[in-house]
């Protein structure tokens, strides 16, 4: 492997931002080192507990991937913020944003495309087989247990779409005890929130039921820039509201009966015309997940789910005519033998079922197209003194366009009991969405020679060295993917509309270091993570729409008294807004303060400034980001 990241360094950068990377990188240069001097105390992170990495349950220290868990205790040092403040602060992904967190949000991991990340909700797949996107406001992290970011293709575990890699939110469960949450709070843009929850067990009942609210006169959305057709000098705020809720039964020690229910609605303005200034345009999107499922223990060494879960994703503009509805359906049989000490094979049967209904479809189609995918698959969890194997292979048959094969191989060796040398290779594919077949931009089938879209295709290759040891870690890991018949928009002979269609004619290289570290300093917690990538096009060897060759973040923790601070750092690089690299996007760096102080044992304060010196940036050429914020906050957790 061959890493070229010279031209990089040499790119100009805003001093700014140059200033904030550089800073980043002389910390996280420095945090290994001082990690292997420091001594571990405090609890373990080594021994959580995820699902993400295998679908299996397995302790963080054994996964070889490259993996991030944001804990309870990192959610709430957030206070309430977003799930997409959380995922920025994760290494290896990039937040794009049309003006505020309630408007069409892309998700960049690793470089890979938004639609190359797979998104789970408790185990409920969440897609749009449009363009709208997942909404990240459809559960606000009062509610959210864990994240789990599992970096790098994952096809041969999860099948479609994993290309980059997999985000899973977990919420929370009931507990032994029965304990209510509550919080209200106000901050600058007339932002109002509140949500109210409730966990317990009673008998072989367990519940977790939680609602929120949040309202925001927000900030203009788009920029007065030369060529804008659609500012407009107003706010564009937004409104959600959700509620959620998890209740499990464990009918005795071997079965366990779960199910999950979820609904989230949010309404976000924005402008679409200055020739109609006195237009309320609306972006509607609401989202649904449920899920039943039952565990079960049949023996010491086997055990099984079974799950049947359904998604919906409806997305609508008012007083514009578009609207589209995703449904995805999911039948899965998935569990574990395990043969021996340290010798574990996973098995998995699995049925989606994709539906869309969208304005856009050809009229063959009266608004609705359908399609499904069966899929086998099998891995095989080893270790052996200091050497481990996990191996995936899968293969999933597409009632569109015929079966693809992916596999995944990663091996890990231990250097030392802290230090673990990995290195993996995977394949992955990602199935053209309903809309890109079947609407008005498609391929014209009526034309001779002109095929159907094909299936995406990735190839990766990664190595790694990891350090841990209790509470300090640090992680360096090399990649490089490669993805082919990448769907694009533009004009071609083939094409029904004559704006365009979509074709599988593009190739990318996605490659990249990645590092993240953090230690215990006295009674300062200090970590960060620092992406330097070369997502390229390989047909013109231009980088990637909106991609920065290096990000990182910097975060301080401390507490003093009643009083836990936080100061955390988000700096990125210059970007371009378009794939011929003619529109560049300034760098930028951003500082968030935030403190909570324990007025009880139950009630806390919470503040939180970001953006602390009100830098103006943007993400997506023509659209503002948020100003500088001040959150103030109460949130009351009795035991009951």
């Amino acid at each position: 492997m061959s890493f070229s990241f010279a031209r990089a360094a040499s790119l100009p950068a805003p001093t700014h931002a140059r200033t904030l990377l550089a800073l980043a990188a002389a910390t996280l240069a420095i945090l290994p080192h001082a990690a292997l001097a420091q001594g571990g105390a405090g609890p373990n992170k080594l021994g959580t507990v995820v699902v993400t990495a295998t679908r299996s349950p397995m302790k963080l220290s054994e996964v070889l991937a490259d993996f991030t868990v944001i804990t309870r205790e990192d959610i709430e040092r957030q206070a309430f913020g977003g799930i997409g403040d959380l995922l920025r602060n994760a290494g290896c992904v990039e937040m794009v944003r049309n003006g505020g967190p309630a408007l069409n949000t892309s998700l960049f991991l690793r470089g890979a495309d938004t639609r190359h990340t797979v998104v789970l909700i408790d185990g409920v797949r969440v897609d749009s087989q449009a363009s709208s996107g997942t909404s990240w406001l459809a559960i606000p992290i009062s509610q959210v247990e864990r994240v789990e970011v599992l970096k790098g293709p994952a096809s041969a575990i999860y099948g479609s779409d994993a290309v980059g890699g997999v985000v899973q939110i977990i919420t929370r469960k009931g507990g032994s005890k029965t304990q209510a949450d509550l919080g209200l709070g106000f901050g600058s843009l007339g932002t109002r929130k509140a949500d109210a929850g409730i966990t317990g067990t009673a008998g072989i009942i367990d519940y977790a039921l939680s609602g929120a609210v949040e309202r925001s006169d927000g900030f203009n959305a788009t920029l007065d820039l030369p060529g804008s057709f659609s500012y407009v000098p107003d706010r564009d705020g937004w409104r959600s509201h959700n509620v959620k809720f998890r209740v499990g039964a464990q009918l005795n020690a071997e079965h366990r009966l779960e199910a999950i229910a979820l609904k989230s609605h949010a309404d976000a303005q924005y402008d679409s015309s200055k020739s109609k200034p006195l237009n309320d345009d609306h972006s509607i999107q609401d989202t649904e997940a449920k899920q039943l499922s039952w565990s079960a223990q049949w023996l010491p060494a086997l055990q099984t789910q079974t799950s049947l879960g359904e998604s919906s994703e409806r997305y609508e503009t008012k007083p514009s005519p578009y609207l589209t509805k995703t449904r995805i359906r999911n039948l899965a049989l998935n569990g574990s033998y395990e043969f021996a000490k340290n010798r574990q094979l996973n098995f998995i049967l699995e049925r989606r079922e994709d539906r869309l209904e969208n304005t856009g479809l050809v009229a063959s189609l009266h608004g609705e197209d359908q399609r499904h995918q069966n899929a086998a698959a099998l891995g095989w969890l080893m270790s052996e003194g200091a050497f481990s194997l996990q191996a995936h292979a899968r293969h999933d048959q597409d009632s569109q366009f015929g079966g693809v094969n992916t596999g995944t191989l990663a091996l890990g060796w231990l250097l030392a009991p802290t230090l673990r040398v990995v290195g993996s290779a995977g394949t992955a594919f990602r199935a053209p969405s309903l809309y890109q077949r079947g609407s008005v931009y498609g391929p014209d089938l009526g034309k001779p020679g002109v095929k159907p879209l094909e299936a995406e295709h990735g190839r990766n290759i990664e190595f790694g060295l990891k350090y841990n040891e209790s509470l300090n870690e640090a992680s360096i890991t090399a990649y490089r993917n490669h993805v082919k018949d990448l769907i694009v928009f533009g004009a071609a002979g083939s094409c029904q509309s004559a704006f365009g269609c979509y074709a599988n004619v593009s190739k990318a290289r996605l490659q990249g270091v990645s590092l993240a570290a953090g230690t215990q300093l006295g009674p300062v917690r200090l970590s960060g993570t620092l992406d330097l990538q070369a997502p390229k096009d390989k047909s013109t060897d231009k980088l990637l729409a909106r991609r920065a060759r290096e990000y990182g973040t910097l975060r301080a923790d401390t507490t003093l008294g009643a009083w836990a601070l936080g100061a955390a750092l988000q700096a990125s690089g210059k970007r371009y807004d378009d794939a011929a690299n003619t529109k560049p996007l300034a760098g930028y760096g951003l500082i968030n303060l935030d403190a909570q102080y324990k007025l009880s044992n139950e009630l806390r304060l919470q503040l939180n400034l970001d953006n602390a010196f009100n830098r103006a940036y943007q993400t997506a050429g023509g659209f503002a980001q948020a100003p500088r914020t001040l959150f103030v906050g109460l949130r009351y957790s009795p035991t009951l």
